[in-house]
């Protein structure tokens, strides 16, 4: 039991001859101030990770664009320009507030509606707009040159988008029908190519065939609209044809009526001429002629109105047969 205290002070006095005892002293110090600041750092709290200020824009908030000032990006993730200015474009959304504007963009894989309202071709696309006015931005894709596009007003000397090119435009509401469609078909396409395994040129025979398809079942559709909308005469219920024969008997009718009584002043001329001449020769001239003509209305009468008893006649037959049938 003696001998090992014994070799404990050998062991510190051969430290304190080597003067290796403040070198162990300065280590010990080392360690307790590492493990101090490692305890005091704990305690402090960890900063918040600051959040994106760019506005993700889809078809159901795109109409926020009318109002205010907004910078708008058209971009796909796949799209090298697109990776290259977003770090610029989300410090220009952090300096958003110091500008006194919006900045959004516009993911056009997910959102072909919205690009189609602006007729996007191109990206990047970048917009302005100022209470529903639109202006192209066609500058540097720079920080710098973002920003002073906005202080230095430089889009008032942009011309605006035409107004049937506006994005609320009726136009532009149909663009943005089409290009939701050809988005749509895009996804079968793709569904039908990869999922599927069917050959490319088979996925586009189904959509030729379904074209046609629909084409037809549209224009069934719209002629028995037209149909009923506008029917035929020959449908109309109580419709009764006129016969052309029957007006050409009452206007026939009705000239020899005005004949007749244009010659009857006529024969009272003749009487007066008579009388000059002679009573006897008048009486006996206007009597003959008289005759004649009244035979002779009679026989055209007669002739009328037996042609027209009998098509009468065939007309009511006629019509009867037609229930029958």
């Amino acid at each position: 039991m003696a001998a090992a205290p014994l070799a404990s002070r050998c062991w510190c006095s051969r430290w304190r001859k080597e003067g290796r005892a403040p070198l162990l002293v300065m280590l010990w110090g080392a360690a307790g101030l590492a493990s101090f600041l490692t305890a005091v750092a704990s305690l402090q709290p960890e900063p918040e990770p600051v959040g994106s200020r760019v506005v993700e824009l889809t078809g159901s908030n795109w109409s926020l664009l009318l109002q205010g000032q907004w910078m708008v990006e058209f971009y796909a993730p796949w799209c090298p320009a697109c990776q290259q200015m977003e770090l610029a474009w989300e410090a220009f959304a952090r300096n958003s507030v110091e500008l006194e504007l919006s900045v959004g963009k516009v993911d056009v894989t997910q959102e072909p509606g919205v690009s189609g309202r602006f007729l996007v071709t191109t990206l990047p696309t970048i917009y302005h707009a100022k209470d529903g006015v639109f202006r192209r931005y066609r500058g540097s894709r720079t920080l710098e040159d973002l920003e002073g596009y906005i202080l230095e007003r430089k889009w008032e000397t942009v011309e605006p988008v035409a107004g049937w090119k506006s994005p609320s435009s009726l136009i532009m509401y149909g663009m943005a029908g089409l290009f939701h469609l050809s988005g749509w078909i895009r996804q079968i396409h793709n569904y039908f190519t990869g999922t599927l395994g069917i050959h490319t040129w088979g996925s586009y025979a189904i959509f030729v065939l379904a074209t046609l398809l629909i084409g037809l079942i549209l224009a069934l559709i719209l002629v028995l609209l037209i149909d009923c909308i506008c029917p035929s005469k020959s449908k109309e219920e109580g419709f009764d044809p006129v016969d052309p024969d029957e007006n050409k008997i009452e206007e026939q009718q009705q000239t020899l009526e005005l004949s007749a009584g244009d010659k009857t002043p006529e024969k009272g001329l003749s009487d007066e001429e008579g009388e000059e001449e002679g009573e006897d020769e008048s009486q006996a001239n206007s009597s003959d002629d008289s005759a004649v003509e009244g035979s002779e209305k009679e026989n055209d009468l007669d002739h009328f109105t037996s042609d027209k008893l009998e098509k009468t006649s065939l007309r009511q037959r006629k019509n009867q047969m037609e229930p029958e049938l």
